[in-house]
């Protein structure tokens, strides 16, 4: 039986299923319910088996539609690749480059690089997203994410990375707080006061629950903020205490009154890692952000060294 593929088809199918809905499918694609689901119905029939599964709920795919699934993000990757390699002979770089990070990448070290990166790509469009480290790896394998930098323990077997700058998180209080006289706690002392943290769902926050969770301890958090900078101006208020990055507090400690003292628990130090499928198989644009991102935290003078 000859199967017939279209990329459209594709598409509209990686968002219905990254969205487990027809409903939230059809919006991302820009199309009616109605036509979402005939489409995926002249699909199936096109292909003589069943992709999706429906229930009130919501869609899950079947065995058939992971499969298809994973060659579809491949194949819209793959024509990603050819018209940014080809778009280099016309006038200039254009594409989109998906890159996936966690909260510190975001907030601390991939400001600086994005900002020259567009400024000498003004065709390029970078779809970032915040992701804690297992997602990313996953997003990277399965070829939904072009780039992906994450940190501490976590496995890449499987995907080409590199190690590219090095992080320590750390506690901020108000002056004259208790765990500022001591200078380095491990995290489980620092449990027994309330914290100030983002919103629930960043990459921090899941991150720091779940190792209150390992420590059968719970995380007491007082205010929820939406941006790393309201972090320090809620602890300096004297709402909670955080942990945040130090290169933030360095950032910031001038103008703030607060001071901070080491986590002294292992996970606290955390190498950053740029990580993709293959970086000799990425399009040339975003194989120029990647140099760019490596090249910036290799040289002292340009970025921040550990």
């Amino acid at each position: 039986m000859a199967m017939h593929f279209d990329i459209t088809d594709f598409r509209l199918f990686i968002n219905v299923a990254e969205t487990s809905s027809l409903t939230r499918g059809a919006e991302r694609s820009f199309l009616s319910v109605p036509a979402t689901s005939n489409r995926i119905k002249n699909l199936e029939d096109n292909l003589g088996m069943k992709l999706l599964e429906r229930s009130p709920q919501g869609v899950t795919l079947t065995n058939a539609g992971k499969t298809y699934l994973q060659h579809a993000r491949v194949i819209l990757s793959q024509l990603e690749m050819l018209t940014g390699d080809l778009q280099e002979y016309a006038v200039g770089l254009k594409g989109q480059l998906r890159l996936l990070a966690n909260t510190t990448a975001i907030t601390e070290y991939l400001p600086p690089v994005v900002g020259e990166y567009l400024r000498t790509h003004p065709d390029v469009h970078i779809d970032m997203r915040e992701r804690l480290s297992d997602d990313i790896v996953r997003s990277i394998r399965d070829g939904s994410a072009d780039l992906g930098i994450v940190s501490g323990s976590v496995v890449t077997e499987g995907l080409q990375s590199v190690p590219f700058v090095s992080s320590r998180l750390t506690i901020i209080a108000p002056h004259g707080h208790p765990l500022l006289e001591r200078g380095e706690v491990f995290f489980k002392e620092a449990l027994s006061y309330a914290f100030v943290s983002l919103l629930e769902g960043s990459a921090i926050h899941v991150f720091l629950s779940r190792a209150a969770a390992a420590l059968h301890i719970p995380l007491t958090i007082r205010v929820q903020v939406a941006s790393s900078d309201a972090i320090f101006r809620m602890v300096e208020a004297g709402a909670g205490i955080a942990i945040v990055p130090q290169a933030g507090f360095e950032r910031l400690k001038g103008q703030q009154k607060l001071g901070a003292c080491t986590l002294l628990d292992p996970w606290a130090v955390r190498t950053f890692q740029l990580c993709a499928q293959d970086f000799d198989g990425l399009s040339a644009f975003a194989r120029d952000f990647a140099d760019s991102l490596i090249d910036w935290y290799r040289t002292p003078a340009d970025g921040e060294p550990g």
